[in-house]
């Protein structure tokens, strides 16, 4: 990935310094927010390394390189990155994201993990939006040696997620995976949904969802913030998984998310294969930021 590789010593080379000083600190922002981290964990991050840097006494890059990533790790380690499972009960996690992220794929991949551990694993195809969404599923459920819940094209989703969960019980089912519509003919409407659903959950299977996970594609940007903001105030997002890296993703916008939103990414997409899903790892994700770049 990269996105920080040789970075400080790009901006020692267009700036003319060998030494940190303000003129640094201002590229350094500036870079970080063309790597799509926000404009506010930018400001923060540079804030954080200059006070650091004076309180250590330092002033060479490569120290304060290497102080950086210590800082891009803590951001990063906050928060719960852990999946929560109901040990002995079942465990219900819902997925959002807009169309187009990789949803689907993604919880075809968990799915299959999670089956790989000894989990009895139901999947609900609550985005009866689409036929596509649906006939997409069945193939990663079919793949996955997974049951899937489904309806016709059109149908409510809150009845597919309340058969869904009785079917769960009735099944003795650890983890039931809700896809969920990624659009509807309105913003407001598709929240409505997402609400009903929870609340269909919350009613058959108190304190459930454990998790609400908002999948989003590391190539947007920026506008990956926007979406975090928007499903957090609307359904409760717990925890991101972040796909699509394998691509020209830059990746920094897990920074702005966990600055602006404290949410954890709790996974990361790295590819098509089933096996391309990892648990979120700070340390390893930090590494691959700095990974040197090719001259």
């Amino acid at each position: 990935m990269g996105l920080f590789g040789n970075l400080f010593k790009k901006i020692g080379l267009a700036v003319g310094l060998t030494k940190v000083s303000d003129e640094f600190y201002d590229e350094l922002e500036e870079q970080l927010i063309m790597a799509d981290v926000s404009a506010a964990a930018a400001m923060e991050l540079t804030e954080g390394l200059r006070l650091e840097v004076k309180k250590r006494g330092l002033d060479d890059l490569e120290s304060c390189e290497g102080l950086f990533r210590e800082q891009i790790t803590a951001l990063l380690e906050q928060g719960d990155h852990e999946l929560r499972l109901a040990p002995g009960e079942l465990t219900v996690i819902l997925f959002l994201g807009v169309n187009g992220v990789g949803k689907t794929t993604t919880i075809g991949k968990l799915a299959h993990q999670l089956k790989g551990r000894g989990m009895k694993v139901l999947v609900a195809a609550a985005d009866t939006f689409r036929a596509a969404a649906i006939d997409q599923l069945a193939v990663w459920c079919e793949r996955a040696g997974v049951d899937l819940i489904r309806h016709q094209e059109g149908a409510d989703p809150g009845s597919v997620v309340y058969d869904a969960m009785a079917a769960s019980h009735s099944r003795k089912a650890d983890v039931l995976l809700v896809d969920t519509a990624g659009r509807l003919q309105t913003k407001s409407n598709l929240m409505e949904e997402l609400k009903k659903i929870r609340r269909i959950i919350e009613r058959e299977h108190p304190g459930q969802p454990a998790e609400v996970l908002l999948v989003l594609d590391a190539a947007t940007g920026q506008n990956a913030l926007s979406q975090a903001k928007l499903f957090k105030e609307a359904a409760g997002v717990t925890g991101v998984v972040l796909t699509k890296l394998d691509g020209t993703a830059k990746g920094g916008v897990v920074l702005g998310i966990q600055h602006e939103y404290g949410l954890p990414v709790k996974y990361t997409g790295w590819g098509e294969k089933v096996g391309d899903l990892e648990p979120f790892d700070a340390a390893g994700f930090c590494r691959r930021l700095f990974e040197p770049e090719n001259e």
